[in-house]
């Protein structure tokens, strides 16, 4: 196949920290099979991390506000801290990048597919909020998507939708949509980086459990107390447990180290001190809790059950097939509505509790069950499908999107 020789021009729109390790998953394949291209993001909410990790040039600043893109009364904070301003700089850039460039990939939500329509450019949008497995609750809607969304995907300059499962992509059939059923990125790309020292430790745990508090700042330090007080029951058990705390890159580890000291866990000396950073390893009654940075992965593949109050990583964990216990917090994103919408989505493998307090007698459920039943490997391939969606996104683009300005 010859490339053409026009440096072609694609700007990606993504309005989340998930949404933009989801575009990443996407941009790596497409730049290998069209390195003629020319690529840039832009992350409407955060600094966007992952796109600089992976070496993508950002169109214009971005900046972390304490809403972290999701509504709530957060919102009247980022006004205060500068959300107008960043929104109208974001769009003028937007524009300005049109008159030159070619075409825009959408990721995330409604808002960036107005963004898409409204730059006058051909677009594909990747949705990865919405799954017509959510539509439980509202038995008498035609789809997960509404009428005025449907009618953007439907649009002429549209050159592809590409919905986040099978279900949401056969029911977006139904009406002129260039729907591609290609699955879903965020399982790419998740066999561990590393190994854990679990050798090193001085206990045969009863269990291997994941603790999942969230990526957002100060959100995620409030989950980590009410994680630690849910496990605080199995903690006063004979048995012992290993609990993995996996911390998101972009996180202090200080302060969950501190609110560990507060909720009584010390840190083992002797062990501690010989485990390689990023590890930091504590201890309470006969468990012990193992604190990894930049180790979810690892920990997800080692673990038999996940307590999270996490986007993302909690599909994913569903994903490999793992029972998922979560409840609640404050928010601004793990609210009530967000733990109620994730458990529609993700069906059987959540077990959704109304407090932390209820997580000792739900766990000693799950465990009843032998092994790893076959209903969660089975959901969890359902749900969120299998590895390798990012590249077969990537041909789909390349072939709809990119390939006809060269031929034209």
């Amino acid at each position: 196949m010859q490339y053409p020789s026009r440096v072609q021009q694609l700007l990606v729109i993504s309005n989340g920290h998930g949404e933009d390790a989801i575009a990443c998953q996407i941009l790596q394949p497409l730049q290998r099979l069209s390195p003629a291209s020319s690529i840039v993001a832009l992350p409407i909410v955060g600094v966007g991390q992952a796109y600089q990790a992976q070496g993508v040039p950002l169109l214009t600043r971005g900046q972390n506000l304490p809403s972290g893109g999701f509504l709530g009364p957060h919102l009247w904070q980022d006004w205060q801290q500068g959300w107008w301003g960043l929104t109208g700089r974001q769009i003028r850039a937007l524009r300005q990048w049109s008159k030159r460039g070619d075409v825009i990939l959408a990721v995330g939500d409604i808002v960036p597919l107005l963004l898409a329509v409204g730059s006058g450019l051909p677009f594909a949008f990747v949705g990865t909020a919405k799954s017509e497995y959510g539509l439980a609750d509202w038995p008498r809607r035609q789809s997960i998507y509404w009428p005025w969304e449907r009618k953007l995907m439907a649009h002429p300059r549209c050159r592809g939708m590409f919905p986040r499962d099978r279900l949401t992509a056969l029911s977006l059939q139904r009406w002129p949509i260039p729907v591609f059923d290609c699955g879903n990125p965020m399982m790419d790309d998740l066999e561990p980086q590393m190994s854990l020292p679990l050798a090193q430790l001085s206990i045969q745990p009863r269990l291997k459990i994941l603790l999942l508090p969230g990526s957002h700042e100060p959100e995620v330090f409030r989950n980590w107390r009410l994680i630690l007080r849910a496990i605080a029951g199995l903690v006063l058990e004979p048995e012992a447990y290993l609990f993995l705390g996996a911390i998101a890159p972009n996180i202090d580890p200080v302060p969950l180290q501190r609110i560990l000291r507060e909720q009584e866990w010390f840190c083992t000396q002797n062990l501690g001190s010989s485990l390689p950073a990023p590890y930091w390893l504590y201890g309470q009654n006969q468990s012990q809790l193992l604190l990894i940075s930049q180790g979810f992965r690892a920990g997800l593949h080692a673990a038999e059950i996940v307590i999270a109050m996490a986007g993302t990583a909690t599909e994913q964990a569903v994903g490999l097939g793992k029972p998922v216990i979560t409840f609640p917090g404050s928010g601004p994103q793990f609210t009530a509505p967000f733990a109620a919408a994730q458990a529609r989505l993700l069906g059987s493998s959540l077990f959704l509790l109304k407090g932390p307090q209820q997580l000792p007698a739900v766990l000693h459920q799950i465990q009843e069950q032998e092994g790893y039943p076959q209903q969660w490997l089975d959901n969890g391939r359902q749900r969120m499908g299998e590895p390798v969606a990012g590249q077969r996104i990537a041909h789909r683009l390349h072939q709809y999107l990119l390939e006809p300005l060269g031929n034209g």
